[in-house]
């Protein structure tokens, strides 16, 4: 058995502002969206890449790919969403088993009206505290570290945290 390399006083301290900073930005992104559009952050995931796909459809199994959320939590946000006549579900004309959900009209307006503001909010309490330096190396570190977690057999049979030592 490996020997647990415990985080030095600055690593905790970085990773423990690192972790307070993503609940403060998704707390401020939440509340931003819903004063300003009515919306939850989970509703603009959503309207998001349905916004940008062609006709504003996408399947949902690509919508769930894309968003990274299992089935069951797709189908209940979507459900929500229809409910308020944001969205549409409707039979995939290629594929008699596939789903494609749909922007409605009142869904494409209520993105077009969001989006502005939260751009503004990401803009506000993200990017405008940071140099163009600090952009570059966040971005190269977002992607290090995505790599890593995706290159991890993240099978819970297999124990990962030693592959990920192992790869050091």
């Amino acid at each position: 058995m490996t020997q647990t390399r415990w985080l030095n006083e600055q690593e905790q301290r970085m990773w423990r502002e690192f972790q307070r900073m993503a609940r403060n930005l998704d707390r401020a992104s939440e509340r931003d969206l819903m004063d300003r559009a009515g919306l939850s952050s989970a509703d603009f995931l959503i309207l998001v890449p349905l916004s940008e796909a062609p006709e504003h459809r996408l399947r949902a199994r690509e919508l769930g790919r894309i968003l990274d959320w299992d089935r069951s939590r797709l189908s209940h946000q979507i459900r929500r969403m229809e409910q308020r006549g944001l969205l549409i579900r409707g039979n995939c004309p290629t594929d008699a088993r596939g789903t494609v959900i749909g922007l409605t009209e009142h869904g494409w307006t209520t993105i077009q009206q969001a989006a502005p503001g939260h751009v503004q909010a990401v803009r506000v309490n993200f990017f405008d505290v940071l140099t163009d330096a600090d952009i570059v190396a966040l971005d190269d570190i977002c992607r290090r570290v995505n790599k890593r977690i995706a290159s991890l057999d993240l099978d819970l049979d297999h124990n990962t945290c030693a592959k990920a030592e192992a790869t050091l």
